[in-house]
């Protein structure tokens, strides 16, 4: 189990450089509309949804309606449906664990088990644990970033304008990674192909959700070309 503890530890410290940071802003916000740390620790320990808690703030202060709520929560987070697919066989073999796998897959988490690769001398429980870990520690990360900018926010004059960008240098970081390591870049071409079309035609954040469900399309036309390349690369 330290093994494991340990090889997670060291995978996700791009993770932790970014979650504490912007779960130090999510503090400061929930703090500044009069909600303190306990709000903080709650909201991460039992949403844990990262821009879901940025509007949750809005939500919890604005008095919206449960409906309300419920629809923008679907919204914000329905890519999660899309890519959280592909690791639904993985985790039901974690058995106990899989419940808490899929609460806690959030995009970094995602990306960091799309790029770590097996250590030789693992074994199948040790493996398991280390994805367990992954996770875990994620949260975390978040929780304490959070708890933290809540309990600092009256004492620290803090302007938290840009600290968001933290995560998308943690994204670019982890997608090139997996670019170098990637034995077919086809579906970081589709994916980027995509992208930049629906931002192009709908020019606004909501593009997200059909630009996920036409990579998603794409992928399984073309499931067997990229598969034959993988096999094509290994040899």
């Amino acid at each position: 189990m330290k093994k494991a503890a340990k090889f997670a530890f060291v995978k996700s410290i791009p993770i932790m450089l970014g979650y504490v940071f912007l779960g130090i802003a999510f503090g400061l916000v929930l703090q500044k509309a009069g909600l303190g740390p306990l709000w903080a620790f709650l909201i991460s320990a039992c949403v844990y949804a990262g821009s879901m808690q940025f509007a949750l703030v809005g939500i919890l202060t604005g008095g919206l309606s449960f409906v309300t709520t419920a629809v923008m929560t679907l919204f914000i987070n329905s890519r999660h449906a899309f890519y959280g697919l592909t690791f639904i066989e993985r985790f039901k073999k974690m058995k106990k664990a899989y419940p808490y796998m899929v609460f806690s897959l959030t995009d970094e988490t995602y990306s960091l088990l799309c790029s770590m690769a097996r250590p030789r001398d693992f074994t199948d429980r040790e493996w398991d644990m280390a994805t367990l870990f992954v996770s875990l520690f994620d949260q975390c990360y978040w929780v304490a970033g959070s708890v933290l900018g809540a309990m600092a926010g009256q004492l620290i004059a803090f302007d938290s304008t840009g600290i968001d960008f933290a995560m998308t240098a943690l994204f670019v970081v982890i997608c090139v990674d997996q670019w170098k390591h990637a034995k077919t870049h086809l579906p970081a071409l589709t994916g980027f192909a995509c992208g930049i079309v629906f931002l192009a035609l709908i020019r606004s954040a909501n593009f997200i959700l059909p630009a996920l469900a036409a990579v998603a399309g794409v992928l399984l036309i073309s499931r067997r070309i990229i598969e034959r390349k993988m096999e094509d690369s290994s040899l």
